[in-house]
């Protein structure tokens, strides 16, 4: 699998370091040009040819950041697709979707235009732990705390496979299900927040450093890669010097515009 990463933030922000400016962007990860794993950085990162490829969008939740480039890109689309684009989530994610955003009062209603009969979007319920396949790759939705009904994913073609935390805290299920994959490569854990703001991270339901090495205990696998994202931009070098400290063998922060191949 490819996965390019578009956005892996928990906000939008323009940082200044010593190399020049770095743009941080919300959580999008594109698979194999096709599927869009959650839909915070869309249509400002991709060319109108690109977006035009996306068949499926998979989403963790509701929150804006996982959703804010849906309305751009079924703007730019919706007069060139040929069939509509799938949006997968839980109920409360779809429902929430037509009731709060593609209400025709915040934005058109995208599930209904161009046409009912041939609208831009169209929704595909997903339960968790049941296993779909989207592109020719095999998603399975675990639910995981957060403050909003949330699902983690475990993804997977017949050579390898990864896990998505989505955001979270504490959780199990996820973890427990991962680890036994034995085609597992890499792992990508939500950290938000900076272990000074342990209370915070309780309150919002998100992971700090500590936590992040307790959910890794959980996971108990020393032969795949682990990515952490979701970094909050404004407490960025505060957490990047927490996960060194930890010294977590095979972890990486992840950044925008990389490609990995697993």
């Amino acid at each position: 699998m490819d996965i390019r990463i578009l956005g892996c933030h928990g906000s939008d922000t323009l940082l200044q370091h010593a190399t020049g400016p770095h743009t941080c962007n919300t959580c999008s990860f594109l698979l194999n040009e096709t599927l869009l794993l959650d839909a915070g950085t869309v249509a400002s990162k991709l060319s109108l040819h690109e977006q035009g490829q996306i068949h499926h969008i998979i989403l963790s939740h509701l929150h804006f950041d996982h959703i804010k480039g849906l309305p751009m890109l079924a703007d730019n689309l919706s007069e060139q697709m040929d069939t509509p684009i799938v949006v997968a989530g839980l109920p409360e994610v779809l429902q929430g979707l037509r009731r709060h955003i593609f209400n025709t009062d915040v934005y058109p209603d995208f599930f209904r235009i161009p046409t009912p009969e041939r609208p831009t979007f169209t929704s595909s319920y997903l339960k968790p732990g049941t296993t779909y396949s989207f592109s020719g790759v095999d998603i399975t939705p675990i639910l995981v705390n957060h403050t909003v009904p949330t699902t983690g994913f475990i993804v997977q073609d017949r050579s390898a496979a990864f896990v998505y935390s989505g955001d979270t805290y504490s959780t199990d299920e996820l973890w427990h299900k991962a680890k036994q994959i034995p085609h597992l490569k890499t792992a990508f854990i939500e950290c938000s927040y900076p272990n000074s703001m342990m209370d915070l991270a309780r309150i919002s339901k998100h992971l700090t450093p500590a936590l992040l090495m307790q959910e890794l205990r959980k996971l108990d696998r020393d032969d795949i890669s682990v990515y952490a994202y979701h970094l909050k931009p404004a407490y960025k070098d505060q957490i990047l010097r927490e996960l060194r400290e930890l010294s977590i063998p095979g972890l990486t922060v992840l950044e925008e515009d990389q490609t990995l191949t697993i």
